[in-house]
């Protein structure tokens, strides 16, 4: 498919390599971090291992590879059924077929294997949106056309995953659509509205549930019960602590083993500052910047306004995601359950983080 004014290339290997890194990275650091909690759960070290090479890595390379040889028109022309779908599958969680795991519905189950829509949303509101800003970008600068349309498409969707409840899901594609929404023109005031709207909804939602309330009390006094409601993120600073300037050792944690929550989840980032100290940390960091570096590098080269706009939002998701989990984590933001890209467990977090990037190496094949 060529497209005027810009030729057909190799797809960028730097970006594809990037993503190979933190993939494979991932995989051993899940191995560590689960390796013990596999063995005494199920008998089997290598238990979460391979589910997350089943559920996530191996539909993760067909999405990816999927995404790098279809047509870019293709995902702009059925972004729309795409969306529509994504709503379907959230709206399916609260059916007999919604699995609830923690409190939280926020899986399907079918047949043998289950799934976070959440996740999947993540992918077709991205693409959604960029089609539907590029295609007349004037939209971002009127109210009619632009920013009401904008807030209900908003509003649906972050409904839905509040009530599951997925409030970190939720404020990532927020802080998603933002930027996208900025990139596309919108007006500043436009800008200003909707996120003194959110806040204003966000501050009311914590301050109505209970748990959410709780997390941002810890936050602001992370040493007030240390056994108690402190007590992940006690555990967490223990654990990055312990790391010191080169670590313990791979698969030498010994937080992971009893007392840090969710080692393979959320909590992930303190085992790998704990077993590779703080150059490790870096170096993760480095990675995900070399990740959003080489990603809007290739946005400003793409070859239309969808392009950019789907990378956009692609890039910066990934890299929100990536910082609040971090920042959380080391007790720079309130606690969430939000995983790590590329690392943490969960399957269709990963497929679909892989389809993204295989959709921006696509892009990455139309450039001046």
């Amino acid at each position: 498919m060529k497209r005027s004014g810009y030729r057909t290339h190799t797809p960028d290997y730097v970006f594809i390599v990037i993503v190979l890194l933190l993939t494979v990275f991932g995989l051993v650091m899940l191995t560590s971090a689960s390796s013990d909690l596999a063995r005494g759960s199920f008998g089997d070290s290598y238990y979460y291992l391979k589910h997350q090479i089943t559920n996530g890595l191996i539909p993760g390379i067909f999405g990816f590879l999927l995404a790098l040889f279809i047509p870019l028109k293709y995902f702009e022309k059925y972004a729309v059924v795409a969306l529509i779908v994504s709503i379907i599958l959230l709206i399916l969680v609260f059916t007999p077929l919604g699995l609830e795991k923690k409190g939280s519905e926020r899986w399907l189950s079918v047949g043998f294997f289950s799934f976070q829509p959440g996740e999947i949303m993540k992918l077709s509101f991205i693409l959604f949106f960029a089609s539907w800003l590029g295609r007349n970008q004037a939209r971002s600068k009127t109210v009619t056309k632009g920013l009401l349309p904008f807030l209900l498409f908003l509003g649906v969707v972050l409904g839905l995953l509040v009530l599951q409840p997925s409030t970190t899901i939720a404020v990532i594609i927020f802080l998603t659509a933002i930027v996208m929404y900025m990139t596309a023109g919108a007006r500043i005031r436009f800008i200003v509205a909707t996120v003194l709207l959110a806040c204003l909804a966000f501050a009311s939602l914590i301050a109505i549930t209970p748990y959410r309330l709780e997390r941002v009390k810890t936050f602001l006094n992370s040493a007030s019960d240390p056994r108690g409601a402190t007590y992940h993120i006690s555990q967490a600073k223990q654990a990055i602590g312990s790391g010191q300037i080169d670590g313990v050792g791979f698969g030498k944690s010994t937080t992971k083993l009893k007392y840090l929550p969710e080692p393979i989840g959320d909590s992930i980032f303190a085992v790998i500052a704990e077993e590779f100290g703080f150059v490790g940390s870096v170096g993760v960091l480095t990675g995900f910047l070399l990740f959003l570096g080489r990603g809007f590098g290739i946005a400003r080269r793409s070859s239309d306004n969808f392009s950019k706009l789907a990378i956009t939002g692609f890039i910066s998701l990934i890299g929100i995601q990536a910082f609040i989990n971090i920042g959380a984590i080391s007790g720079l933001l309130p606690l969430t359950g939000v995983p790590l890209p590329f690392v943490s467990y969960g399957g269709t977090a990963l497929a679909v983080f892989l389809t993204m990037s295989g959709i921006i190496a696509n892009i990455s094949k139309y450039r001046r």
